[in-house]
């Protein structure tokens, strides 16, 4: 979170773009650990946890990543308002701060899928505003109270365990420009969550640099990620094949949100019919080659190599290479390591 005590300065310039790895929370207790280690070892920068409707919390992943690494930094892909109150949003801050040495980032984001419990979304921009404000004053002691349009804090109020001794580095995921460009005012990094397109990072780019440069911040100062679907292997066709069936049941969400260029017609309706029933293979099935490329890295080392190289060429500051990685995570993640982050460095 780019304001508060003894958070360091952001850069002047753009830094060389990081690269993570982010993990679904659908494995079992203690098998989350050797992953973020041997992404450790490997050389990743970043590991991150999803937070997705209906898979396990991600903290408990978190601190069993914490204490197998020293390195990386550590974060969810994202919390939400809508489903944990700013105040649970802070606790779960404070715990991965405590665990990592300091080494957590919060992402927060409006979330998704959540009809499906019953919860709707109104004003997400309001309420990720108030979330980041009520976090950064609770992790950062200002008991001078909070009141909002969705939250309050009363004055006084106060955390009663140990605080972190800096602010978490905040990161949005929005695809809008709205979002954007709160991103580009109060956070250190805008995370689009979902694409493999040099348009869309290039977009999100000069929207988020108009944003901090109005919100008299530096320039440099909001690092845009790219996230999406990673499935690498040496059969690339196979790689390419699991990543379709990954890919659908995100397009319906985000598939829309694309901008800068469009869909085939029908498309969406089609893929999001057959996802609802169940059916991922033949949603996939239907979906052109240019269109996974917007959306997913998938294919040989190479293949997944030369896509997150034109991401970054974009302005794209990290690439966040996500589940399932490879067609077992194991092996994804041995791949990513031994064969496209050499590629990406060398």
């Amino acid at each position: 979170m780019h304001a508060g005590r003894n958070h360091a300065a952001q850069p002047a310039g753009p830094a060389p773009a990081e690269i993570g790895i982010a993990f679904q929370t659908d494995k079992p207790a203690g098998g989350y650990g050797p992953l973020a280690a041997a992404a450790e070892a490997h050389g990743f920068d970043v590991v991150s946890v999803f937070a997705d409707l209906l898979y396990q919390p991600p903290l408990p992943a978190l601190l069993e990543m914490a204490a197998a690494t020293s390195r990386v930094r550590l974060g969810t892909a994202c919390l939400n308002p809508y489903t944990l109150h700013p105040y649970e949003i802070a606790g779960q801050a404070a715990a991965l701060a405590a665990a990592s040495a300091g080494r957590g980032y919060l992402g927060l984001a409006r979330g998704a899928w959540l009809d499906a419990i019953g919860l709707a979304q109104p004003r997400p921009l309001v309420r990720l505003r108030e979330t980041a404000a009520i976090v950064r004053a609770l992790l950062s002691g200002d008991d001078s109270g909070f009141a909002g349009e969705e939250f309050r804090l009363a004055p006084g109020v106060r955390l009663r365990y140990p605080l972190p001794d800096r602010l978490p580095p905040l990161m949005l995921g929005a695809w809008g420009p709205r979002g954007a460009a709160l991103a580009g005012e109060i956070a250190d990094e805008l995370k689009i969550g979902g694409t493999a397109s040099p348009g869309v990072v290039a977009q999100a780019c000069a929207r988020t640099a108009a944003a901090a440069q109005a919100a008299g911040r530096a320039v440099g100062s909001v690092r845009v990620v790219a996230g999406a679907v990673t499935v690498v292997a040496e059969d690339g066709a196979a790689a390419r094949r699991r990543a379709r069936s990954e890919v659908a049941m995100y397009l319906a969400v985000v598939g829309a949100l694309d901008s800068t260029r469009e869909l085939p017609e029908g498309l969406l309706p089609r893929i999001s019919a057959l996802t609802a029933a169940g059916d991922e293979a033949a949603a996939g099935a239907l979906i052109p080659d240019d269109v996974l490329d917007r959306f997913a890295f998938s294919g040989t080392p190479e293949q997944v190599a030369g896509q997150a190289s034109a991401v970054i060429a974009a302005g794209a500051g990290r690439i966040d290479f996500g589940t399932p990685h490879g067609l077992t995570d194991s092996d994804g993640v041995r791949l990513l390591g031994t064969r496209v982050l050499p590629l990406l460095r060398g």
